[in-house]
């Protein structure tokens, strides 16, 4: 078994509790590693590192920066294979699709050691020959970074990227349950080069550490992915100085499938977007719509693909669906069947755990498929966070868009068409922040991620998601008239 460390200026380190949790594997609960609980006397080590650092890294120029940034994806790829094994073992999502996440990872890291070198900034007309005005960029300060379980390593690059490259230095706080790989990822950097106090992370529990991250006055960003209820804390406790926030947060995703679509491949991409990683996903289909004229066959090819998903232990080989992450998330599964069964749905697959003995010890579930659904459903109202693909029928195409907005929820909305004007309508009908259109995924690196309504506020990725880690300075000079 395992044992990790903290990193906190430049030094691996234990807590000052010297408390220790154990992180299990959530296919079999083996013991996989022992960490360190982190309190708010580490977080304020970190942030006060940190802020030390802070002046001579924003100093440095976007190379020195990028050289280190494409050092650490090199270092991360190298390591592709403990790191993900890692991710696998404490997550449970099947090592394919770790190791995809972790290579994206790398991927975001390559990409902000570049677009660092394009922080541009303005020349302003004036009203006088005398008079230039400059707009510059500069790094906000220090960003405290904090990242969920569902994909550890992948979100976490999404924010230390673009932090580290604006020039911010940052202190990073991986999920408590889920935290491995995420710290071999910040080792990497750390390895790649990054000075002391830049790069930092702090394990522990959100009440004690991530509290200190958000409340502490030396953190000037925020940024932060996990549920809706948290984010709204961090929102109202950020305020208190005027902190910039960004936050990814809850999903209610819809997919709309038209009589014109391709069935195939709708179906195909419904099935993937559904259930991988057992539907722990923010831009997870949630809710599916289907018109009445394609709607037999299409739920009849979902049910066969689904059945021929195959379920099991991460780290076997052909896994397509690992476990859940936990017994809440089940459980919360659950009760969502249950309260459609009540409310009068028709359960065509699952809605129950594996038989075997290899799923005994384990938190698995098999992909459901419900049909005879509709809005007055937890199924389809709320964010299940597991593998359940609920599906209602509809008659015309803004019936369905009515439906697909009918959420506080607004993260990524999915449609297939062969229609070109049916696509654009819906488009922009649709309210979201990323619309697919015969796709299955909104995430684009070079293209802004983020949700509208209670999905959350701020973008991800792009050149977007590094202008949030930098300040805008207007600088007005006077020359001296007799010059000219």
């Amino acid at each position: 078994m395992q044992r990790l460390q903290m990193l906190i200026n430049g030094q691996w380190v234990d807590s000052i509790s010297k408390n220790l949790a154990t992180i299990r594997n959530p296919a079999n609960q083996e013991p996989v590693a022992e960490i360190p609980i982190g309190t708010r006397d580490d977080a304020r080590l970190a942030l006060e590192a940190a802020y030390r650092a802070f002046p001579q890294w924003a100093k440095t120029t976007a190379q020195q920066r990028g050289i280190i940034l494409h050092e650490g994806a090199r270092l991360v790829r190298k390591r592709l294979d403990e790191i993900a094994r890692l991710l696998t073992l404490e997550q449970g999502k099947p090592l394919k699709d770790a190791k995809k996440e972790i290579l994206f990872a790398a991927e975001v890291l390559d990409y902000y050691a570049e677009e660092g070198k394009r922080i541009f900034g303005e020349v302003v007309p004036t009203t006088s020959p005398f008079i230039r005005s400059f707009v510059i960029k500069q790094p906000i300060g220090v960003a405290a970074l904090i990242t969920p379980w569902n994909f550890p390593v992948d979100l976490l690059a999404w924010k230390v990227a673009p932090a580290l490259a604006a020039g911010c230095t940052i202190v990073t706080k991986p999920p408590s349950a889920a935290p491995l790989a995420a710290t071999v990822f910040i080792g990497a950097i750390h390895d790649a080069g990054a000075p002391p106090g830049v790069v930092n992370v702090v394990l522990g529990p959100g009440r004690e550490v991530g509290a200190e991250l958000v409340e502490n006055p030396i953190s000037r960003r925020i940024a932060f992915t996990g549920e809706s209820s948290t984010g709204k804390w961090i929102m109202e406790r950020a305020s208190q100085r005027l902190k910039r926030v960004s936050l990814e947060l809850g999903g209610q995703c819809p997919l709309i499938v038209c009589k014109d679509a391709s069935l195939e491949k709708a179906v195909a991409s419904g099935v993937r977007r559904a259930f991988s990683n057992m539907g722990q996903i923010c831009i997870s289909v949630n809710r599916i719509y289907v018109a009445n004229e394609i709607a037999d066959e299409f739920i009849a090819k979902f049910v066969e693909r689904t059945r021929a998903l195959k379920i099991g232990n991460g780290l076997d080989k052909d896994v397509d669906l690992g476990p859940m992450f936990n017994e809440e998330t089940r459980q919360k599964t659950r009760e969502h069947i249950a309260d459609a069964l009540r409310k009068g749905a028709k359960l065509l697959y699952g809605g129950r755990e594996p038989e075997g003995k290899e799923y005994k010890l384990g938190f698995f579930f098999l992909p459901t498929v419900l049909i005879d659904v509709n809005h007055s459903m937890k199924v389809m109202k709320e964010e299940t966070f597991g593998p359940v693909a609920p599906i209602m029928r509809f008659r015309a195409l803004d019936e369905a868009l009515e439906l697909a907005n009918d959420t506080p929820y607004g993260l990524a909305a999915y449609i297939f068409t062969n229609n070109l004007d049916t696509a654009i309508y819906a488009a922009e009908k649709l309210e979201a922040g990323g619309i697919g259109i015969n796709v299955n995924d909104v995430s684009e690196l070079q293209a802004p991620f983020g949700g509208w309504k209670e999905s959350g506020l701020g973008r991800e990725l792009s050149h977007y998601g590094l202008e949030s880690y930098l300040e805008i300075k207007h600088v007005r000079l006077e020359l001296q008239e007799n010059i000219w």
